[in-house]
């Protein structure tokens, strides 16, 4: 590990870079906040790691920088700056991926850091992720990920460790054909996860940075006190071992993140049912959708919580002729439902604008025109597997309710929004022109087994690239904001993964048995409500 410090004095920053920047700053709001007085430490690491790769477990090589604070005060939370994550694989890595039929990928990176302070540990995940990365025609594959970060807050006194762990590398396969991208068979399978760990001969077992915490840093003897922050003899902590243990669990590093994977509670979505408005039809389905959405610019991404979507299922039609599958197109159509509006529930984001000011803006995602769902199945007439691909177009436009800059609200005014639509690059532009975002999922189904990826009946993951537009209508004739918005937040390259829940049948429900969780409730609402996934 090579270790730089800073050539010039210069003052110390703490960036919110989390999952959720909300909860941070509510979280911070109770633990000390004075910034220490000293220098950043930049290091750099180059490890060795161990991949398993589809034709076997081979030697890869990762590089991790960042930027830790010199010092922290105890319980002041700080955020690891700049990290950026360099994965080197293995020429075998390019063949697996070519053999799937791909000719670029957008990797994702979920790195396991272990958060260590005297005998308390704690395990932060760093993720990152980029663009499109292109196979090389020989050689490694380097793909150079950045991302959100955890901040992390030393309970005690002593040195706060971190060290790096496991990897897993997401793999999104691009299109293989650019030159005919709308051919199903021009689009790689689905995504491919390659899981690493750290070798054993890693220098320093994976140490990344040391911070000592604490007005004395390390432990009194120079060194981390194996029992906690050294205390005085006779002082109060020295009480029944019982006690000790249950004080010593307090002070484990605390990981400033909200826990993955739990679904909301009913009470916290909105309704998603067909109403006299909306009355249903045979082919109607109503499903949940949630997810993230990257802003590039502000280095950070949106929540976006549980929408209703109400569908409108098209009927198969069939393909063109193939000797070897037999194909079928099916056109569906797509509204937002949320208080009679074809809009998501607002949400709210906050970020670090100019990297230092938090802003806090409270958005909804408002159609100008319906959704439509194409999907192409794919039904192999040799063993009878299907494939299926799903494009999602969506004429979206981002409006912005309620904007706080360091606490000071900004009049946004009533017509505050993007100019057009968020627009993708569509693999069809001739029959789809216009603005609008494209979503991109796959799904995969062997006789006998349940089906993987993105199916629109049972849901599964879409995730698409976007530009965000200029805004237009933003503030007040004494201060407008359309300027300081575009600056801080339109610009191309803003990722977007979606998850979408099973969807209920309002003509056909199944619901839950104790056997199975069903698809509707007694309501006639989707029974499941999705995570988001990064």
């Amino acid at each position: 590990m090579r270790v730089r410090r800073a050539a010039a004095p210069r003052p110390s920053r703490t960036r919110a870079r989390t999952t959720s920047t909300a909860a941070f700053v509510v979280l911070a709001a109770l633990l000390p906040t004075t910034a220490s007085a000293t220098d950043p430490q930049e290091t750099e690491a180059e490890l060795p790691y161990v991949c398993a790769l589809p034709s076997g477990r081979l030697p890869a090589t990762v590089r991790i920088s960042a930027v830790f604070p010199e010092r922290a005060g105890k319980g002041e939370a700080f955020t690891p700056d700049g990290v950026t994550t360099t994965v080197e694989l293995p020429a075998e890595a390019v063949a697996d991926l070519t053999a799937r039929g791909a000719a670029e990928v957008r990797p994702a990176t979920r790195l396991a850091v272990g958060v260590a302070q005297n005998e308390a540990t704690a395990t932060a995940t760093w993720r990152g992720s980029t663009g499109p990365v292109s196979l090389p025609a020989s050689g490694p594959l380097t793909l150079t990920t950045t991302g959100d970060v955890p901040s992390v807050a030393g309970r005690g006194d002593g040195d706060l460790t971190f060290t790096a762990g496991g990897l897993a590398i997401d793999l999104t396969p691009g299109p293989v054909d650019p030159a005919n991208p709308t051919d199903p068979a021009a689009t790689a399978p689905g995504s491919l996860t390659v899981d690493c760990s750290l070798a054993e001969d890693a220098p320093d077992q994976g140490l990344l940075a040391t911070v000592p915490v604490g007005t004395g840093g390390p432990g009194a003897s120079g060194s981390p006190s194996p029992s906690g922050s050294p205390q005085a003899p006779g002082s109060p902590e020295d009480g029944p071992g019982d006690r000790r243990e249950e004080r010593q669990g307090d002070r484990s590093p605390k990981v400033l993140e909200p826990s993955p994977g739990t679904a909301p509670d009913r009470d916290d979505v909105p309704p998603c049912r067909y109403d006299e408005q909306h009355p249903p039809t045979d082919v109607s389905l109503n499903a949940y959708v949630t997810g993230y959405a990257n802003v590039k610019k502000l280095k950070s991404a949106a929540y976006l919580p549980p929408s209703c979507v109400l569908i409108e299922q098209g009927l198969p039609e069939t393909g063109p002729p193939d000797p070897e599958y037999l194909i079928f197109d099916t056109v569906s159509y797509a509204n937002f439902h949320y208080r009679e509006r074809e809009q998501t529930p607002p949400f709210e984001a906050t970020f670090l604008s100019f990297d230092f000011a938090p802003v806090t803006a409270t958005m909804v995602l408002e159609q100008t025109g319906p959704m439509r769902i194409d999907s192409r199945m794919r039904m192999s007439l040799s063993d009878f597997t299907t494939v299926t691909d799903t494009y999602v177009r969506a004429p979206l436009i981002l409006r912005v309710l309620d904007l706080e800059v360091n606490g000071t609200p900004l009049d946004v005014g009533p017509g505050c929004r993007t100019e057009t639509s968020l627009t993708s690059a569509d693999p069809d532009p001739a029959n789809f022109p216009g603005d609008h975002l494209v979503l991109y999922g796959r799904g995969e189904q062997i006789i006998g087994l349940p089906a993987t990826g993105y199916l629109l009946l049972s849901g599964g993951t879409l995730s698409g690239e976007t530009t965000i537009p200029a805004f237009t209508g933003c503030g007040t004739d004494a201060e407008d904001l359309d300027r300081l918005l575009t600056a801080s937040v339109s610009g191309p390259g803003n990722h977007i993964k979606q998850v979408q829940g099973q969807t209920c049948a309002i003509a056909a429900p199944v619901f839950p048995s104790p056997t199975d969780e069903g698809q509707c409730t007694e309501d006639l609402q989707p029974y499941e409500i999705p995570v988001a996934e990064r």
